[in-house]
């Protein structure tokens, strides 16, 4: 059985045992969390959500808080002796899926 989540504003698909690197969740490494925004549940016999499914969830566990590589934003306009060079670090939070609940 697989499921498709949103969080983050991102979708992903995930199998039990899984894991994955999303953007960050607040909470300590160890703690339990479930993600309610279920769009789908696939198997034998799919459910699909519009645009949620009622009563499914998925439960994970947090194993890392993070940041990411950085990436670097450069800008130039030539010829004008001008450019700016800007950097940031994206935060993530890497789970495994522990459950997933048809509901």
């Amino acid at each position: 059985m697989f499921a498709v989540i949103r969080t983050g504003g991102k979708q992903y698909r995930v199998v039990q045992d899984e894991v994955l690197s999303v953007d960050r969740i607040l909470g300590d490494v160890g703690a339990k969390l479930t993600l309610g925004e279920v769009l789908l549940l696939g198997g034998d016999s799919p459910k699909a959500g519009a645009p949620l499914v009622t009563g499914a969830s998925v439960a994970a566990e947090i194993l890392e808080q993070g940041r990411g590589p950085k990436v670097t934003a450069f800008k130039k306009k030539r010829r004008k002796n001008t450019h700016r060079k800007r950097g940031s670090r994206s935060h993530f939070t890497k789970i495994k899926i522990t459950a997933i609940s048809a509901g």
